[in-house]
């Protein structure tokens, strides 16, 4: 079709451009002209610079068209940013989606999908011939011979099938069989089909090992590291490297997740319920969401593993999205659980068996270190993080801020852990009483008081500032927080799981889900019960029976998802609810909420529940909205446009929505 007389004279001269530009009444493609000079360069997929009220934008052309929708005049580009086609059709598709679905907006989404671009970067590996990508064989998988639908799994991934499975790790302390070679092996079958693989996992520890074990299974150069953390050359560079077919399999973190593979064949993501994997920024995407949103569109495998199954996954199961390739873990290989406080060992210790160190505690880590490490999980870090009062036993709090004091050394006076002032003199509010005591015992003070109790046995701690990957095989005792237990060369002798109330009373409705997911993944580095590996878990109710504890006991973490998701329905809860999240001021939470519920239909149940102070601490008020799963389009729809005619108006405040918030939200 011939171009109009406004246009130049180039083949399909007008751009459709997605401007960088977070407004949400702005969420949607403007049109520009593509001057003859640009064109060759100006392809869908390209960063430009265009002119936006009166100020230069970046922004991305997603197509090019004959004929423009706008009847009047078109602004030219200003200039093409980068030759490179860095934002795929299938990446766009994906984050488009994601937008909708997370009431955000596309620009958002597109800056955490594509990188910032690095000139020093193309250069380098412009200089550089494309290396010889070879196609790998099938091989005889070993990890996966312990599951039932292991072989068959594999199978359909590599003859270009796309299963979506649910897998619940057996625990191992043979690298051989353990979740990283599972994974290497699984992207091993994606290549072998001539289909490349992603696989997230959470922290760059857990990437340390898998891509020990994808050298192993694939060799060198057959893969590409992808993280935040890394340089902007470094990661540019590797994300160059996946864009230009250079590499077909990439492992990373949070940030790899939009990778633009070639010929997508697997996407797989380990420990998904970890909140490393949920996105702090706007809309705040989680990670599983993402892949299983590619996973639809690219018609690829999705594989979700971890020791523990999160209830968003359980949903997913029940469903029919996803099916279930776990195996029955039989009681000898996997490590021996002990609640300590049960009803004999109190006939025998007395309130001992209460303490912060048990008896049944002692003595298993006595006799463990005989053989090799034992692992200490204590779910505080600091020295005592939490402090009350010594006589009516109300949590201290600071006169100024009223956040909660704690102690950081010995010595240190009783610390805000909010503003960081110094309360002294401290008096309760309450009583008027001066002394205070320890609330938690934190990761420094247990390893102090280990010290003691264990003496002439090396005692290191890995937590916040300090976390290790792995320690040796000789006896020792290893204090660490949650997330930040190193391996061991052979598998800890012996677990505790100390402070256990610590975990389940968190005011949050994910404490007892996130509970079995950090014991699951310490107990999981111990020894099996045929090895002589223990687990005891301490600081539990007494008396009263919990699921959390009753799962890891069992080793039963898919029965515990099931109950968890059962409770939630019950209660119309995310995940059998769709919910949102507003923060901010009480004004203009209500006149957003209003908003939302005029741009909904009226056959779409919206409920308004608060307002609450705002979780975690933060200043402000919170509000909830809720429908029901089937108009979760619906609402998402409802609360995109609340966010465009708020941000048209320009209205003053800030009003935070999260979309399908995680647990620790609600």
């Amino acid at each position: 079709m011939a171009a109009t007389p406004d246009l130049p004279q180039v083949p399909q001269p007008v751009a459709r451009v997605v401007l960088d530009v977070p407004l949400a009444h702005l969420d949607r493609p403007f049109e520009y002209a593509v001057p003859a000079e640009l064109a060759p360069a100006a392809v869908p997929g390209t960063r430009v610079k265009v002119r936006f009220a009166g100020k230069d934008v970046s922004g991305f052309v997603i197509a090019r068209t004959d004929v423009p929708e706008h009847t009047g005049k078109l602004t030219r580009l200003r200039r093409v940013v980068s030759p490179e086609p860095v934002l795929t059709p299938a990446v766009l598709a994906a984050a488009r989606t994601i937008a909708d679905h997370y009431a955000g907006s596309l620009a958002d989404v597109l800056r955490l999908a594509v990188p910032p671009r690095h000139a020093g970067a193309e250069k380098a590996l412009d200089a550089k011939d494309a290396p010889h990508r070879q196609r790998p064989t099938v091989g005889k998988s070993v990890a996966w011979q312990r599951y039932p639908a292991g072989d068959a799994f594999l199978h359909r991934v590599a003859t270009g099938d796309a299963p979506a499975a649910s897998w619940l790790a057996a625990p191992t302390v043979d690298p051989v069989l353990d979740w990283p070679a599972a994974l290497a092996e699984a992207a091993h079958a994606a290549l072998a089909g001539d289909r490349g693989a992603l696989i997230v996992v959470p922290d760059h520890r857990d990437l340390d090992r898998l891509e020990a074990a994808v050298v192993g299974e694939l060799g060198d150069g057959q893969h590409v590291r992808l993280t935040a953390e890394q340089g902007p050359q470094a990661r540019y560079t590797a994300w160059l490297k996946v864009l230009r077919g250079h590499v077909r399999c990439v492992i990373g973190t949070r940030a790899a997740a939009w990778a633009p593979v070639r010929d997508l064949g697997l996407l797989a993501c380990w420990d998904d319920g970890d909140d490393l994997l949920a996105e702090p920024r706007s809309p705040y995407p989680q990670t599983r969401e993402v892949l299983r949103v590619r996973a639809v569109r690219e018609r690829a495998a999705l594989l979700l593993g971890g020791f523990a199954r999160s209830v968003p996954v359980q949903a997913w199961l029940e469903s029919g999205a996803v099916r279930d390739v776990s195996t029955r873990t039989s009681p000898a290989n996997v490590p021996r659980v002990v609640v300590a406080g049960d009803e004999r060992e109190v006939e025998r210790a007395g309130a001992a068996a209460h303490s912060h160190l048990p008896p049944v505690a002692w003595s298993t880590a006595h006799a463990a270190l005989a053989d090799g490490p034992v692992l200490v999980q204590v779910p505080r870090r600091g020295y005592l993080p939490t402090l009350r009062c010594g006589q009516c036993r109300q949590v201290a709090r600071c006169p100024e801020c009223h956040g909660p004091l704690g102690l950081p050394a010995p010595t240190a006076p009783a610390t805000c852990r909010w503003c960081a002032r110094e309360a002294t003199p401290w008096r309760c509010p309450d009583c008027y009483a001066t002394s205070l005591r320890a609330a938690v015992i934190g990761a420094r003070r247990t390893a102090e008081e280990l010290g003691r109790a264990f003496p002439g046995t090396p005692v290191i701690r890995s937590g916040a500032g300090e976390v290790l990957g792995s320690v040796g095989a000789q006896p020792r005792l290893v204090i660490a927080t949650p997330g930040a237990e190193p391996v061991a060369e052979t598998g800890y002798a012996a677990t505790l799981l100390l402070d256990a109330w610590a975990l389940l009373d968190r005011a949050a409705l994910d404490a007892g889900e996130e509970t079995v997911r950090r014991w699951l993944a310490a107990a999981a580095l111990t020894r099996a019960a045929s090895d002589g590996g223990a687990v005891v878990i301490c600081g539990a109710a007494p008396g009263v029976t919990l699921a959390p504890v009753e799962a890891v006991a069992r080793w039963a973490p898919a029965t515990f998802a099931e109950r968890e998701l059962a409770a939630r329905r019950e209660l119309d809860l995310p995940p059998a609810a769709w919910m949102t999240l507003l923060t901010g001021e009480l004004a203009d939470l209500e006149a957003f909420a209003a908003a939302t519920r005029h741009a909904v239909h009226d056959d779409v149940p919206l409920e308004t529940l608060g307002p609450m102070p705002a979780p975690g601490g933060q200043p402000g008020t919170a509000l909830l909205l809720r429908t029901s799963r089937d108009h979760a389009d619906a609402a998402a729809r409802a609360v995109s446009a609340a966010r465009a005619i708020r941000s048209a108006r320009k209205l003053p405040g800030t009003v935070t929505v999260r979309v399908e918030p995680s647990g620790a939200y609600l």
